[in-house]
């Protein structure tokens, strides 16, 4: 307790004592002095998240997104807050995503960050060799389930691949989107993290730029998480691909899949993709700190 809570404390007990004593010095017996209530401070905590190198697509529009510095004001934007909004009782910053407006490759809706290493830009970012860190403190605040009776999956964190301009004439690409390397799910209650491995490891360089020259691997943490707190660290160094779940279990990808997945780059998201296209499904995902290093 600081000084100035100290001082507070020893004031709201000395307005009481003053009170009583008043009380009785009027003649009033002991049990007909009012019953005074002192409620307890409220303390409002705010997430630890530095949006500067940040940009979030929303569920809705085509869809929308929202980058720096308009995102930075997201707890007064009208447009942002039914999606992305402080609970400052437990210090978290909430992303909640439901079945609408979907992304170029997928079905399925997100209130998801992505990394800007230069804000608002996305042509600015990272290799495997370069290496990056993200390491956030994350818990599911809610979520739907489907007909089953079985919770809905969503993603809270990944590395997605993008590919240069060049390289995107090169194989006649729409645009500059590449494969996910990394996807962590939150999966009834436990943590799973699918990584990418080419079908042919004597594809050529070029051939490995079209997402279908790779295919999913997938394995879970032993440790279930539920609706608790966790923490995840993403590690890529070197080429190396490392994910912690708690500081306490670690899968660490260092293959011929890792290595030539050094043609992309690469950027981190991180938030609320709900894998579901279901009517009427929801998902709160709470963040309460999240930092990126390079």
């Amino acid at each position: 307790m600081n000084i100035v809570q100290n001082i507070k404390q020893h004031l709201k007990a000395f307005i009481i004592i003053l009170y009583c004593l008043i009380g009785l010095s009027f003649g009033q017996k002991h049990d007909s002095i009012p019953f005074i209530v002192v409620e307890d401070e409220v303390t409002y905590k705010l997430p630890k998240i530095d949006l500067n190198n940040w940009k979030v697509t929303l569920p809705i529009g085509n869809p929308t997104e929202v980058g720096p510095p308009e995102i930075l004001d997201y707890a007064k934007s009208s447009l942002l807050k039914p999606f992305m909004y402080n609970d400052s009782l437990d210090g978290s910053l909430v992303f909640y995503a439901f079945p609408d407006a979907t992304t170029t490759n997928t079905s399925y809706s997100r209130t998801e960050l992505r990394e800007q290493m230069v804000p608002g830009s996305n042509s600015i970012n990272w290799s495997f060799a370069q290496g990056g860190n993200m390491k956030g403190t994350l818990a599911i605040g809610d979520v739907s389930k489907d007909s089953g009776g079985n919770y809905h999956k969503v993603i809270v964190m990944q590395i997605h691949g993008r590919l240069s301009n060049e390289q995107r004439d090169l194989i006649g690409a729409k645009d500059n989107n590449g494969p996910p390397v990394l996807k962590i799910y939150w999966e009834k209650g436990k943590i799973k993290v699918s990584t990418k491995k080419l079908k042919n490891l004597k594809a050529t360089d070029l051939e490995i730029l079209d997402e279908n020259a790779w295919t999913d691997v997938s394995k879970y943490f032993n440790q279930a998480v539920e609706f608790d707190k966790f923490t995840l660290e993403i590690n890529v160094n070197q080429g190396v691909l490392i994910v912690t779940l708690n500081n306490l279990e670690t899968f660490t990808y260092d293959d011929e899949n890792m290595k030539r997945w050094g043609v992309f780059e690469n950027y981190f998201k991180a938030g609320n993709y709900l894998n579901t296209t279901d009517k009427g499904a929801y998902a709160h995902v709470k963040y309460y700190d999240l930092v990126v290093k390079h």
